[in-house]
């Protein structure tokens, strides 16, 4: 029998925008915190403050989106339908030509610089050495998206396509289960088998594990991942049992407290370490309110608005051309050296590492407009067109909400 060509279904671009704040977050996260920048300037960017410093969990709500996304195109639409080869294949045309072409650019740009240290006695030769870990082993893992999944305890090259690693990875257990449910004939086997995996994962990290908080990455980062994403698929479940004759006035509210918690957790998990095992579930929640609210008061409109939306369709770009914008930024501030940075700094506190992160900004959204155009949506043409069966693909335009009811 004919495997029915797979379209994409309408999406929620509140979700969008929500995926590029995110991926601008964890931009200005890294920019904050990397050691280079505290070290040359005296005093924080002006906008430094518990949120941004603690910006890398938004990686998690990465990971809770992509369960969302997931179930809301392969479950339901497609169950008894579902093809593991075409789901896999269009996942690895999302993912893998962006990653493989920012890797070729670090492996570029480390024997460059190895290049430019034989000639030159300044910056470059006096840089800390940044790529011990990127080696020829770590490279390998990289190509094959093995970089995260425990067989080496360190980021390399990309570092923060650590989660692309485990994500590819979860993407590949769900479909498994889900080809396992259709040949069932039960979707009942399927949910249980994604509580199993949130809840199992998520005590497995803290019991287990046990970190003082749940920055697990190279080591336990796929667990990290299961918790997450499969908490976004029972989201869709959950969302799908709510009664739908909720006045506007209580879903605006409802949305607008999912915010304000979500943003005052992420806060929270500096003080108190702990909370950030929790996190996932916020985000669930406040993913979960947007979904079944699209048309609630204040939020939605808040978020559907260009530059938003603009955002969240570079919000991959965004997150995966950052590390190298930051690592030429970092040569940038040691090049202008000491002098400049007290001459910005005479003028206003704060005001050196407030134009950096700025500039950092900048040139990532530049950057990422131009792999957005000329690598993400080609390469992802591309590779579908490798795949036999594949280039049929047909996406469906993006409407202002779905509706699970319909």
């Amino acid at each position: 029998m004919t495997v029915p060509v797979h379209r994409e279904k309408e999406h929620v671009l509140t979700l969008d925008s929500i995926r590029g704040i995110a991926a601008v977050t964890v931009v200005i996260h890294h920019v904050i915190l990397m050691p280079t920048f505290l070290a040359a300037f005296p005093n924080r960017a002006w906008i430094d403050c518990a949120f941004f410093r603690s910006g890398g969990f938004m990686v998690d709500l990465f990971f809770v989106l992509s369960g969302i996304v997931m179930s809301l195109n392969y479950l339901q639409p497609d169950f008894g339908r579902f093809s593991l080869r075409e789901f896999m294949a269009r996942r690895f045309a999302r993912v893998y030509p962006l990653h493989i072409v920012m890797l070729l650019v670090l492996l570029l740009f480390r024997l460059a610089r190895i290049g430019l240290g034989l000639v030159m006695a300044g910056i470059v030769v006096t840089a800390p050495a940044a790529f011990e870990v990127n080696n020829g082993y770590s490279f390998f893992l990289n190509v094959f998206l093995l970089q995260s999944v425990g067989l080496v305890q360190y980021l390399s090259w990309n570092a923060p396509s650590w989660s692309i690693s485990v994500e590819f990875y979860t993407y590949l257990v769900f479909g498994l289960m889900l080809l396992a449910a259709q040949r069932f004939n039960s979707l009942a086997w399927f949910y249980g088998g994604a509580v199993a995996l949130a809840v199992g994962s998520w005590l497995i990290l803290t019991m287990v594990v046990a970190a003082p908080q749940l920055d697990v990455q190279f080591d336990w980062g796929l667990l990290r991942c299961f918790t997450s994403f499969f908490l976004g698929v029972l989201a869709v479940k959950a969302v799908e049992a709510l009664p739908r004759d909720i006045s506007p006035a209580l879903q605006g509210a409802i949305q607008l407290a999912a915010v304000v918690a979500s943003v005052a957790h992420v806060a929270l998990t500096e003080a108190h370490p702990w909370m950030s095992y929790l996190v996932p579930v916020t985000f669930a929640v406040l993913l979960g309110s947007l979904l079944a609210f699209p048309r609630a008061a204040v939020v939605p409109g808040m978020l559907s608005i260009r530059p938003l939306l603009w955002l969240g369709e570079r919000s991959y770009s965004i997150y995966m051309v950052h590390a190298f914008v930051v690592l030429l930024a970092e040569y940038f501030v040691r090049a202008v050296g000491k002098h400049a940075v007290a001459s910005l700094e005479a003028i206003h506190p704060g005001l050196a590492p407030t134009l950096n992160l700025l500039v950092v900004l900048g040139a990532v959204l530049a950057l990422s407009q131009l792999t957005y155009r000329w690598i993400e949506l080609p390469g992802s043409r591309l590779v579908r067109n490798i795949f036999h069966g594949v280039a049929a693909y047909s996406p469906a335009p993006a409407e202002p909400s779905t509706r699970l009811s319909s």
